[in-house]
């Protein structure tokens, strides 16, 4: 497998996250155009674990995840109630606060004689625990997509649990679900913190394997690919997300033929998709058929 394969497939598993993060808000009926501020806050926080204060690459990790969550959880909490243009808007500007704040954050100390930290704008280097504890690229992308497809499988069976049918019975009609004995305030808040560890784990992910990050990195455009990846493969599973990450970076980026147009290429699909499959190409409908061919094709296996 060649370094640039091995590339893009690592790309591609961690942008997931990010993209799964806005998928879990997206069932709630909730748009995000803010999860970039949970990758970042994990790339820094999971950074500073593992460069700066030694700690082994998976308690890094968990740090990081668990800050990005927390922070979701403290911006939900006062969010929780608003809908639509409200909320969008609500995330994006918490999305940017966090954006300015890294650009002032410094905070160096030696280790080993070089000086290790963030430095504002001029980002933040050396996060090299994998280099430094010989984990192979090929290593570092098996890693990316164990993690991957915990989440994912997570994702599944929780749909199918009483707590799921809650999440979409929210995104269908707050009101109903209120009235059948929801607490929609909380299962918003769980939601919220649930996305916000979702994209923290892909954000340490992302940290440690390009060993530099930087504010400019976790700019809005990151939140809306995220968003977009949900919207373009579907809403009627976890499967769905990746399916847009795989179109955009897994085919346009690696086809020559869209080399400088990707992105109007990339546009122009999330429109089109949105005015024919409002929900997705797997969309409620489509997986609920895609299942029941399965189960009927399995009867007729045996």
């Amino acid at each position: 497998m060649s370094d640039y394969l091995i590339g893009v497939l690592s790309n591609i598993g961690m942008i997931a996250f990010l993209a799964l993060s806005a998928y879990v808000l997206l069932v709630t009926g909730s748009i995000s155009f803010g999860q970039q501020a949970y990758f970042a806050i994990s790339a820094y926080g999971s950074g500073i674990a593992t460069a700066m204060w030694g700690w082994p690459l998976w308690l890094g990790m968990l740090w990081g995840a668990a800050l990005a969550g927390l922070a979701a959880a403290l911006v939900a909490v006062p969010t929780a109630r608003l809908h639509g243009l409200y909320f969008a808007v609500a995330t994006l500007a918490f999305a940017e606060m966090v954006r300015l704040l890294l650009q002032m954050l410094t905070w160096q100390i030696d280790v080993d004689g070089t000086l290790i930290g963030p430095m504002g704008s001029e980002g933040f280097r050396e996060i090299r625990y994998i280099y430094a504890h010989d984990i192979s690229a090929v290593q570092f992308m098996l890693l990316i997509y164990g993690l991957l497809g915990l989440v994912v499988g997570g994702l599944t069976l929780m749909e199918r649990t009483r707590l799921g049918l809650a999440l979409r019975m929210i995104g269908e009609d707050e009101i109903p679900a209120e009235a059948l004995g929801v607490n929609v305030a909380a299962c918003k808040i769980f939601a919220a913190a649930l996305s916000g560890i979702i994209a923290g784990i892909g954000g340490a992910l992302y940290a440690h394997l390009i060993t530099y990050i930087e504010p400019a990195l976790f700019n809005v455009m990151l939140g809306v690919h995220g968003l977009a990846y949900g919207l373009i493969g579907g809403l009627g599973t976890a499967v769905g997300p990746l399916l847009g990450v795989v179109l955009d970076i897994g085919f346009l980026e690696s086809v020559r033929a869209f080399a400088g147009y990707r992105m109007i290429v990339f546009g122009g699909l999330v429109a089109l998709l949105l005015i024919v499959r409002p929900r997705g190409l797997l969309d409620e409908v489509t997986v609920h058929r895609i299942v029941r061919r399965l189960i009927r094709s399995d009867h007729v296996a045996h």
